[in-house]
């Protein structure tokens, strides 16, 4: 079959590689039919990503249908219609039974790499390096499923796959970014980043209650969208200080949460903070560039809330812990929690609150996709959403 494959930094491949195979009797093998390219995937193409291996396949946003089923999976069947959750698992252990699903003890075959660098491993999530369990992933003809009777949710009929494609991953990730900001009614909410994550955490705020959204970028295309389908008001970075734009909107107070939807390949303007994480990065001395996060705590409200869905990968330099702590300031963060929230976000999807394929700039073929991942990364053409098809 035909795959993506990763062979180093800036090098991605469609590559033939065998066809998957059922290795538990619980998996299931999926013939994609629409795949995405997301902005973590962008963190392994820049090479930030340690764990990756040359011919490893990309990709954690995909759909398709059932082509095999394990004998021990009793959910699914042949011809079923379904998205996959880009965290995998096992619905039984301790951090699933509490619905804390990123955080299976039992999806990750690789959890020794993750604990020596985390402490602990997350669960095994696709297409994401050997720490997260070196799963193929989604940007194939092709993908096996593992713990297929848990993950996999089934797609109604009368819905397209464009608009359900992005209950994978970006649609969840938004909403339990702005969950985890624990918006108050009419609450002022700032949002960094309006790439595609961005996008559906500024629709969820709303959502959940907000009162007023501000969204923070550069790229006239991503502010746009913002403030059109959010609609949110806007920040270009590249014109004016964000925090002296902040204060001056929220009458000196700040905002009262604010979501880092950036992470580690954080961009600046004219900061120094910025330009030293940037030089680092290129020197192999760190690898993130978290001045986002540096900006939220000091923009933020006094008692407010920093929620991050952005990823970040190692150590960070030069965070305010002074400022989050003497500002009496909440953190809460981490991957997705995927299995909680796929059927409740389809339900408003059927509802007709929302159609997430108003994020989608280019669709193009698989065979496309090592063009895409630099059009997307350097955010040319108008890209802020790639989806493919095999």
């Amino acid at each position: 079959m035909k795959a993506l494959c990763w062979h180093g930094k800036g090098d991605v491949r469609v590559d033939s590689v065998p066809d998957p195979k059922i290795l538990d009797p619980r998996d299931a093998i999926v013939r994609v039919t629409a795949t995405a390219i997301c902005g973590s995937d962008l963190h392994l193409y820049d090479g930030y990503m340690p764990t990756m291996e040359s011919g490893d396949v990309l990709g954690h946003e995909f759909m398709g249908e059932v082509v095999e089923v394990g004998p021990g999976n009793q959910k699914l069947k042949v011809g079923d219609r379904v998205v996959v959750p880009f965290t995998m698992a096992c619905g039984d252990c301790f951090f699933c039974k509490k619905e804390l699903y990123s955080l299976c003890d039992n999806s990750n075959p690789n959890a020794e790499i993750a604990r020596k660098a985390m402490g602990q491993s997350p669960s095994g999530m696709f297409g994401y390096s050997h720490m997260m369990g070196g799963f193929a992933g989604g940007q194939a003809e092709y993908v096996r499923v593992p713990f297929a009777d848990v993950g996999p949710l089934k797609v109604p009929q009368g819905l397209t796959d464009e608009q359900v494609l992005f209950l994978s991953d970006i649609f969840p990730t938004g909403y339990m970014a702005a969950e985890n900001a624990q918006i108050e009614p009419g609450d002022t909410v700032a949002v960094w980043g309006c790439g595609p994550v961005a996008q559906f955490t500024i629709r969820s705020a709303w959502m959940l209650g907000a009162g007023r959204v501000i969204a923070i970028d550069r790229v006239p295309e991503r502010l746009q969208m913002a403030e059109e389908k959010g609609p949110a008001e806007t920040i270009n970075f590249a014109n004016d200080d964000v925090f002296d734009r902040l204060m001056e909107m929220t009458r000196g107070r700040g905002p009262d949460r604010c979501i880092d939807v950036v992470g580690t390949e954080a961009h600046a303007t004219g900061s120094f903070d910025a330009v030293l994480d940037k030089a680092k990065a290129a020197a192999f001395l760190g690898t993130d560039r978290p001045h986002v996060l540096r900006q939220a705590i000091m923009c933020c409200r006094k008692g407010g809330t920093i929620s991050i869905p952005g990823v970040y990968i190692g150590f960070l330099d030069k965070v305010p812990m002074g400022a989050a702590m003497n500002k009496g300031l909440t953190f809460k963060m981490g991957q997705t929690h995927m299995h909680r929230y796929m059927r409740p976000l389809l339900k408003k999807i059927e509802a007709g609150e929302i159609d997430p394929s108003f994020v989608i700039t280019h669709r193009l073929k698989l065979d496309d996709a090592p063009a895409a991942y630099k059009t997307f990364r350097d955010k040319e053409d108008g890209c802020i959403k790639v989806v493919l098809t095999p």
